[in-house]
C-alpha cells in the first residue's frame, strides 16, 4: 500500500533529525498515513462539489460521485468517478486501477464524443477536469517514487520532505508534508518549483469522524503562479457498502451504476 492523498499542515520546524536515524520511522509514519487517508473500510462512497476559482474570481462548478473499492490482501484499489453537473461534464466518468508495483491505468469517458481515452501515466500531472488537483493527487504518488526525509516533529505533526528520485519526471523539485499524530491523516502538501520557490500547496481545510474514521470532508488545491485554486466539498460520505467488483469495469463507463451512486 504505497498511495497517498497528499494533505498535510505545515508548521515551523522544532526539530532537525538525522535522516539515517530516523529512515525506518519516516517510512512507517508514511505507510500509516497511505492507510489513513485511502482505505478507511473496505470501500466508500461520496458525492462531490468541486469550485474552481481562477486568477479573475471567475468561478465554476463540478458535481460529480465517487465510489472506492479495496482489492482484499493486495494493496490496490479501484475507483469510478462519475460527473452529474454541468451539463458540459454530464456522464463524464473517470476511473482508476491503484496498483502497489506499478503505473496506475486510468481511463476517462467522453460521453459528447461516446470515446473512451486513456490516460498515459506520463500525464499523472496533469490537471484533473480543469482544476488545480492534478490526476495523481486524485489517484495518489507511489512513495517509491521519492526519497523521504524527516524534517521536524512538533507537538501535532510530522514534517516529511519527499525528493523525486527521477526529477526530469515531475514539475516540482520536492514537496513538504504535515501528517497528523493523532490519526496519521496528511493534512498538507506544499510543492516546491526547480528554482525552489513554493509553486502549489494542497491542504485539508476540514476533517470529520465518519464511522469511526477520520475523513477529510473539504480540501483546497492552490496554485500560486496562476493565482487561481480549486476547493472540494465532500458530503454524503459512506463506507463498508459492499460494492461490487464489476462497477470498476470499462462497460460501465458507459452505463453508470446507478444502484449505488444515488444512494
Amino acid at each position: 500500500m504505497k498511495k497517498f492523498i497528499l494533505l498535510g499542515l505545515i508548521f515551523s520546524s522544532v526539530f532537525m533529525f538525522n535522516q539515517k536515524s530516523f529512515a525506518q520511522t519516516v517510512e512507517e509514519i508514511i505507510s500509516k498515513a497511505n492507510l489513513a487517508a485511502y482505505y478507511a473500510g473496505n470501500d466508500g462512497r461520496s458525492e462531490v462539489t468541486m469550485t474552481i476559482t481562477d486568477s479573475q474570481s471567475r468561478i465554476r462548478k463540478r458535481v460529480f460521485q465517487i465510489l472506492r473499492m479495496d482489492i482484499e490482501d493486495a494493496g490496490q484499489q479501484k475507483y469510478y468517478v462519475y460527473f452529474s453537473q454541468p451539463a458540459d461534464v454530464q456522464d463524464m466518468v473517470y476511473m482508476v486501477w491503484k496498483y502497489t508495483d506499478k503505473d496506475d491505468d486510468r481511463w476517462m469517458y467522453l460521453p459528447a464524443l461516446d470515446l473512451v481515452r486513456r490516460i498515459a501515466a506520463t500525464d499523472k500531472r496533469s490537471s484533473f477536469v480543469g482544476s488545480n488537483f492534478v490526476y495523481e493527487d486524485i489517484s495518489g504518488r507511489n512513495l517509491d517514487l521519492d526519497t523521504h526525509e524527516m524534517l521536524a516533529s512538533p507537538a501535532d505533526v510530522y514534517i516529511i520532505k519527499n525528493t523525486p528520485k527521477d526529477a526530469g519526471s515531475v514539475e516540482f523539485s520536492y514537496y513538504i508534508i504535515s501528517i497528523r499524530k493523532d490519526n496519521f491523516l496528511p493534512v498538507k502538501a506544499e510543492y516546491f518549483d526547480k528554482q525552489g520557490k513554493l509553486s502549489r500547496v494542497v491542504e485539508a481545510l476540514e476533517i470529520k469522524e465518519i464511522q469511526g474514521n477520520p475523513s477529510v470532508t473539504k480540501s483546497k488545491a492552490t496554485d500560486l503562479a496562476s493565482n487561481s485554486n480549486t476547493v472540494i466539498d465532500f458530503s454524503n460520505i459512506k463506507y463498508d457498502l459492499g460494492l461490487e467488483a464489476d462497477i470498476f469495469s470499462e462497460r460501465y463507463l458507459r452505463r453508470p451504476p446507478r444502484k449505488w451512486l444515488e444512494q
